[in-house]
């Protein structure tokens, strides 16, 4: 398989689906002459035409209120939000209309309009581009929460988000952008709500999505070499959560530490642990931990913005603590 990056994987996607679609049209902030702010649909405009890569005015909730219109008509937008901070103009649309439409019509109408977003920090843009804000959408009833970690899953995931009939948020980590990995040249699916076990290991679970998945890769290589054996998971997606996924993971190695970038105190890491704690604690040999972010807006300066989120040395200093006689 070619190595390519995730940049290019979900480029990779969106051109798929732009030529064996008729319906799949994108729509967004820059995404058509300046190529997306991230450089993911550069070439489109030229490629596709105007009728199918639109450039629209800055006004998110007019733009997801035109996609939700346009998928309750039969067509599949794909609507980009420069970042997830962003978003918040259009949570109405999201939260009121796209989530709800399907369930208060009685199955009657469907709204198959797939919302990109970029999330995450690490890239230095400031507190208003620089959050992860996924956990408040998870929450939410009607629609899916996708998180990819590598090419692989961005490309696969994205695939998956067009054949599905309801709203789909995908948020991409601006930090992973220039990341590379194997990608297959087709157009192949990576299942919603089905996680992947990243590394194998007996002794801890690491459970990790988007950016915070390879913190937890690298957490887990570094502490083999002192002979703790980490299993590393990579949740793929929120909203279908892998539950099953998670509790076989634990119940193999008795102990779990959830690591997110998003704010401790109300983040989805919270959520996972809970789930933990009331379906899976006879099989818990300490308490389930939680590395997140601090809780304060991004910084902007590079070591204060680091300083922000969560790191290797912090993830490895929660596994020893729970791992008996390996402190």
């Amino acid at each position: 398989m070619p190595e390519i990056t995730y940049r290019e994987a979900i480029r990779q996607a969106l051109r798929y689906q732009l030529q064996n679609d008729e319906r799949v049209f994108l729509m967004g902030e820059d995404i058509g002459a300046y190529g997306g702010s991230y450089a993911v649909t550069k070439g489109f405009l030229d490629e596709f035409g105007e009728h199918r890569v639109k450039d629209t005015p800055i006004a998110e909730s007019v733009v997801v209120g035109a996609g939700i219109g346009a998928a309750m008509a039969g067509l599949k937008p794909m609507v980009e939000l420069m970042t997830i901070n962003f978003s918040l103009l259009a949570i109405d649309q999201i939260v009121n209309n796209a989530s709800k439409l399907y369930y208060m019509s009685n199955g009657q109408i469907n709204v198959p309009l797939v919302i990109r977003m970029a999330g995450g920090a690490g890239s230095q843009l400031g507190a208003q581009h620089s959050h992860s804000l996924e956990s408040w959408y998870a929450h939410v009833p009607g629609i899916k929460v996708v998180v990819p970690s590598t090419p692989y899953d961005a490309k696969g995931l994205l695939m998956t988000a067009f054949d599905d009939e309801n709203t789909v948020i995908f948020i991409e980590h601006t930090a992973l952008y220039a990341s590379k990995g194997e990608v297959p040249e087709d157009g192949y699916r990576v299942p919603f709500g089905k996680l992947q076990v990243f590394r194998p290991g007996a002794d801890v679970t690491l459970i990790g999505y988007s950016g915070s998945l390879h913190q937890a890769f690298r957490a887990a290589e570094r502490m083999a070499q002192e002979g703790i054996e980490a299993e590393v998971l990579n949740l793929r997606t929120l909203r279908p959560l892998d539950v099953d996924g998670i509790l076989a993971s634990v119940r193999k190695t008795h102990r779990a530490v959830v690591i997110e970038d998003d704010w401790k105190f109300g983040g989805f890491a919270g959520e996972i642990a809970a789930i933990i704690q009331e379906q899976a604690f006879d099989d818990l040999d300490a308490p389930v931990m939680r590395c997140s972010g601090s809780d304060v807006p991004m910084p902007y300066a590079a070591a204060l913005e680091q300083a922000a989120l969560p790191q290797e040395d912090g993830i490895i200093s929660l596994a020893k603590r729970i791992v008996g006689g390996r402190a």
